[in-house]
């Protein structure tokens, strides 16, 4: 029971502040709840962080559904159904440790080039690769955001945002469906994902502040940082599994 209060409180505390910077950036409920859920306890991992990735972009959606960019999300959805499939694949034969090393370094070298003004070009093929990296990182980690984040780095908030929530509600939805076929989603995990989401509202209702914020010009800079942050935590995330 001790056990079950104290990660219902600190995983709620990291979901709900995931969930802030979600809302106002666009991705990051991941980077943010993945490493402390582990942490915490990887037997719900990854299922109980899909769970929420399921359910936050559906309040995204119903305030900036207009605004999704449905060509560039056909385009990063098909390339992640084959990289769900490959992230399953990691997560039952292969270890996660060095699959989230090599993306967080390939992450750090694309924010590199972004922050010297270097863009990544939307375009079918940027968008097909990023959907799969994102696919494969997202299914096998929990954390699939910076891939496609990258790739609207430059567009305007609300787009950034619609788009990657509608992008990550049919990621994880893929996620989930797959975990359960190869048997890596136990009830335990679900029922674990599913008691955070009052953090997850409260932390998205806080965030409208910083939506109005970002929206001023502000949002390329904090999709880099988001994704600086979130390639960090993927490298330690995946080197403290090595190291265990």
């Amino acid at each position: 029971m001790d056990h079950d209060v104290h990660f219902l409180l600190v995983a709620g505390l990291a979901v709900c502040v995931g969930a802030i910077v979600q809302g106002g950036v666009g991705f990051g409920l991941g980077l943010v709840a993945a490493p402390l859920l582990t942490l915490l306890d990887p037997s719900v991992m990854p299922g109980a962080v899909q769970v929420v990735n399921v359910t936050l972009p559906l309040f995204t959606l119903a305030a900036e559904w207009r605004r999704v960019d449905w060509r560039g999300l056909g385009f990063g959805v098909l390339g992640r159904l084959p990289g769900t499939l490959v992230g399953a694949l990691v997560v039952v034969h292969v270890s996660t440790g060095t699959l989230g090393v090599l993306v967080g370094v390939m992450v750090v070298i694309a924010i590199g080039l972004g922050a010297r003004s270097v863009s990544v070009p939307r375009n079918a093929a940027t968008l097909v690769g990023a959907g799969f990296c994102s696919g494969v990182t997202g299914t096998a980690t929990g954390i699939g955001g910076p891939p496609m984040a990258l790739v609207y780095q430059s567009a305007k908030g609300p787009q950034i945002r619609a788009t990657l929530a509608m992008f990550f509600f049919l990621s994880a939805a893929q996620s989930l469906v797959v975990l359960r076929v190869v048997g890596k989603l136990p009830d335990r995990a679900v029922v674990a994902g599913l008691s955070l989401i009052p953090f997850l509202i409260v932390g998205f209702l806080v965030s409208r502040p910083l939506r109005r914020y970002l929206d001023g010009g502000r949002t390329r800079a904090a999709v880099l940082a988001v994704a600086a942050v979130s390639a960090g935590a993927l490298i330690v995330q995946s080197l403290a599994g090595q190291a265990g």
